[in-house]
């Protein structure tokens, strides 16, 4: 905590330098710097945030130090990184914008400490106030707006909306027990809100820096990046998956598919003419089904007026805020890598393929496929399987809920973040979850029978035990 103080203190002063040097390279800041200022002083946008620290993030503090702990903790450091913004809002408020290798300087210090409050959850993962933690640690990549060119308040919109996630959870476990947790959820949501009302006043389409101030470089780009979301959990799927049974040593053979080193990170995969079934003969006949012989009462007209098979070209694009992959067969090789926490992505009708989806989106839909592998990161709305048959999902991060209607045959792989899913099937069979357990899984099958009896007022309705 020690080296914590002493590296932000450091990156305080750091921009006050270059702020004092650039006021140095002129006579002074004009008039037009300062709108409404009091007496003179601190611009309108720099007295706006002011009130956001001495409001919501005051209050954020008190209930941290209320709970204590690693909450008190990181509510200090969530300050300490709000402050160190400020000194940056200060800057550019009266300084014209810089060229980008400079600005990429000045906004290491508020990068440096968003990436500590993120390495303070991943240190203490076994802590009791873990999704106090995470909803910190998942929105507060929003203090780099500052660094969207355009629109900035929606990109904190959908920080907060990855925070609610772990402040619901915080809700349902204190709300009729610890006031004190409700305090906290609700003081922590409004600096977002508050940030982004303060954006739209003063920031609405990015960061507004001065017009007539001192004379730097001008801008050489774009804008840089946004700090991304903390990475996800390295993957637990390759060559160690469950070994005592010849259906997990088959899901093994097809995680291990997306086990392709870098190459496989370097976008989205087109599929190939040589992977599409309808253009290769030569793949057809490797995996056709044999035809039964006409039969004698079918005249060879009546065979050739037969309406014929509707083929489709594979599928794999983002239409608005829908990734659509569709129709894809014998690809092992998808990957959807750009990815946005309001995007959802439908899967349809695919075979004897593998996909992986990185980043967090908002739900997966998997529909009408046969023998298909999905692995993804974090979804925080739902994933739901219907009208599928040999499915294997592979959790590397947090999902809420698994749907599973409709399917024969569903593997899931849970990772140790999502143990607490809740999985919701109906008419449904051979559905398997397999948690982690040590270096390999454990597989625990979900009950298909039901026993439902009458208690005298209700109807009881309970899994049956299989006996084996």
């Amino acid at each position: 905590m020690e080296a914590l103080v002493e590296r932000l203190e450091h990156a305080v002063v750091r921009l006050e330098a270059v702020s004092a040097k650039m006021e140095g390279s002129a006579e002074g800041v004009s008039n037009g710097d300062i709108v409404n200022g009091v007496n003179g002083g601190l611009p309108q946008s720099v007295e706006a945030f002011d009130l956001l620290l001495s409001g919501p993030v005051s209050d954020y503090v008190v209930t941290s130090q209320a709970i204590g702990e690693d909450v008190a903790v990181h509510a200090n450091m969530v300050k300490d990184a709000l402050q160190v913004q400020r000194t940056f809002l200060k800057m550019s408020s009266t300084h014209k914008e810089p060229a980008q290798s400079e600005l990429a300087d000045l906004l290491k210090p508020i990068s440096d400490n968003i990436q500590e409050i993120q390495n303070f959850r991943e240190k203490n993962r076994g802590s009791k106030m873990f999704n106090h933690l995470s909803a910190v640690s998942e929105s507060i990549p929003a203090l780099g707006w500052v660094a969207v060119c355009q629109k900035p308040g929606p990109y904190v919109k959908e920080m907060t909306d990855a925070a609610t996630f772990y402040t619901n959870r915080v809700l349902k476990d204190y709300k009729d027990t610890d006031k004190r947790h409700v305090d906290w959820v609700r003081s922590y949501l409004s600096i977002w809100t508050e940030l982004q009302t303060y954006i739209k006043q003063h920031h609405t389409t990015g960061l507004v820096w001065s017009k007539t101030g001192p004379i730097v470089p001008s801008s050489e780009g774009p804008c840089p990046p946004p700090p991304p979301p903390p990475p996800g959990p390295p993957p637990v799927f390759a060559d160690e998956s469950p070994k005592a049974e010849d259906s997990a040593a088959l899901h093994s053979a097809l995680f291990a598919q997306l086990n392709q080193g870098e190459a496989i990170t370097k976008g989205l995969k087109h599929v190939s003419d040589s992977q599409k079934t309808h253009k290769n003969p030569g793949l057809r006949s490797q995996h056709a089904v044999p035809a039964s012989s006409p039969s004698k009462s079918q005249s060879p007209s009546a065979l050739a007026t037969r309406a014929p098979v509707q083929s489709h070209p594979p599928l794999l694009q983002l239409e608005g805020k829908k990734w659509r992959v569709e129709h894809q067969n014998q690809a092992h090789d998808l990957v959807i890598s750009e990815t946005e926490l309001r995007q959802v992505v439908y899967i349809f009708n695919c075979s004897n393929s593998t996909l992986q989806i990185k980043g967090k989106v908002n739900s997966i839909i998997v529909d009408n496929c046969k023998k298909l592998g999905l692995v993804f990161d974090n979804v925080v709305g739902i994933v739901e399987v219907i009208n599928s048959r040999d499915i294997q999902l592979q959790v590397m991060g947090r999902v809420p809920t698994i749907s599973i209607n409709k399917t024969e045959g569903c593997h899931v792989y849970l990772s140790q973040e999502a143990l607490d899913c809740e999985i919701i099937s109906a008419k449904s069979s051979e559905m398997n979850i397999l948690v982690p357990h040590g270096d390999d899984y454990k597989e625990f099958p979900v009950p298909e029978q039901f026993k439902t009896v009458w208690d005298g007022s209700k109807l009881v309705t309970e899994p049956t035990e299989i006996a084996g």
